[in-house]
């Protein structure tokens, strides 16, 4: 694939996202609006690989990222082409680049509008609506149900605890990347008798802190993993990415001040990336936009 490409009046190069300033990644994502703080970007690369498009003088005008979990499965993020850049066929460029590199590998990933077209012509097929809900947390939560478990904290040198069960809600063992979310969250534990069914995390990300990854087997789970972060957050901005359209769950993210400020769409290539069991664990909040 070629490592540079002439949109009309300006040629771009292909460089590694690990070799440019991450201040320019900032701004890079600060001219679409996008909530991405320099440490947000600085987690993203210790995750996964990326490129970046830059011209002559180093200005970046474009990214793309994927994260691998295993060896045949891998999640496709943070693309990312500045308005001039993305008429004239930079994304797809940048695109063509990391398909490359994915090999194989079975993908998902996260649509946003205006690339949704993009991935459709590059094969990828539609499976299900994230609706990215944020707000200011009230001083007071709604009430919730009664507690089926125990909710306990979970340090973040006990991860293996909660692995396999997000293997299977995930579909494949992400525990690297956990790992990578741990060091700076709040993680949160459901238990019935000996069993975790349920886990949440929250760490600080863009404007305030983004409730996720978290797994759950049914909506009043969710909702407990899910308001014990929000009772220390009074006042403050907090982020659910989510699946769930309606329901108590979305119901209560509601009643919370999160309402819906966009959808994005989940989108896969090679095997399907979403399968729910019947009463099994499900991922009710996304670890990220970019990140699933």
């Amino acid at each position: 694939m070629q490592r540079s490409v002439r949109l009309k009046s300006f040629e771009l190069v292909a460089r590694d996202i690990n070799d440019v300033d991450v201040e320019l990644l900032h701004a890079l994502s600060i001219s679409v609006r996008w909530p991405h703080r320099p440490k947000d970007w600085n987690l993203l690369r210790r995750a996964g690989q990326g490129i970046v498009a830059v011209d002559g003088i180093g200005r970046v005008f474009g990214s793309a990222m994927w994260f691998p979990h295993g060896d045949d499965f891998a999640t496709i993020g943070v693309v990312i082409t500045t308005p001039r850049t993305q008429a004239q066929g930079g994304g797809r460029w940048l695109m063509d680049l990391v398909l490359e590199q994915c090999g194989d590998r079975n993908l998902a990933l996260n649509a946003t509008h205006a690339a949704y077209p993009l991935y459709v012509s590059l094969g990828f097929t539609t499976e299900a609506t994230v609706y990215m809900r944020q707000g200011e947390v009230p001083p007071i939560l709604p009430t919730v149900p009664s507690l089926d478990g125990q909710l306990q904290a979970l340090s973040s040198d006990r991860l293996k605890e909660i692995t396999a069960l997000d293997t299977r809600a995930f579909g494949t063992n992400r525990e690297r990347l956990l790992t990578l979310l741990a060091a700076d969250a709040s993680i949160c534990t459901l238990s019935r008798g000996s069993e975790i069914v349920g886990y949440s995390m929250c760490r600080e990300f863009g404007r305030g802190h983004v409730i996720g990854p978290m797994v759950a087997r049914n909506d009043l789970d969710a909702v407990h993993l899910t308001a014990v972060h929000l009772n220390g957050l009074a006042g403050r901005f907090a982020r659910v990415d989510t699946r769930e359209k309606d329901g108590v769950f979305a119901a209560f993210l509601q009643q919370c001040g999160l309402g819906i400020a966009e959808t994005v769409t989940t989108m896969s290539k090679g095997r399907r990336f979403l399968n729910r069991e019947d009463n099994g664990p499900w991922v009710y909040g996304l670890a990220g936009h970019a990140l699933s």
